[in-house]
């Protein structure tokens, strides 16, 4: 009789576990945030010169029906500088992420910098990667 119970137990815990991930796939977005689309959340600089620092421009527009606003960009080491767009971008407007790795150490990277901002779940990630290369 226990193993019976239990059975049931597990088969509901199951079913009820399963009907939560169809609801949450199946959620329509937030009509009260912005949407960054942006060009693109990954850049590869290639070879990189050491001692010079390298820089890209990640650019987006508001695809949504509210202002954007990017409250914070965080490095994920201190190697890495962003600056962005301090003013709200409009829907359909276009505003820029960018980053600035310092390339001091000789070797691959693969960086992260990650954008608060008042879009679905808070955040948007963006990579820099490349190789720093010795001078010769």
């Amino acid at each position: 009789m226990k193993k019976i119970v239990l059975f049931a137990a597990f088969v509901l815990i199951v079913k009820v576990g399963s009907g939560q991930v169809t609801a949450t796939a199946t959620a329509t977005p937030k009509s009260d945030v912005a949407v960054a689309a942006f060009d693109t959340e990954n850049f590869d600089f290639g070879k990189i010169k050491q001692g010079v620092p390298a820089t890209h421009k990640f650019t987006f527009t508001n695809k949504g029906k509210v202002a954007m606003v990017i409250t914070n960009a965080q490095p994920s080491c201190g190697c890495t500088t962003p600056n962005w767009s301090k003013d709200p971008i409009p829907p359909g407007g276009q505003g820029f992420v960018e980053a600035t790795f310092n390339a001091a150490s000789v070797g691959a990277f693969d960086k992260s910098i990650t954008v608060m901002a008042n879009v679905e779940n808070g955040v948007v990630q963006l990579r820099i990667r490349g190789e720093v290369q010795a001078n010769q």
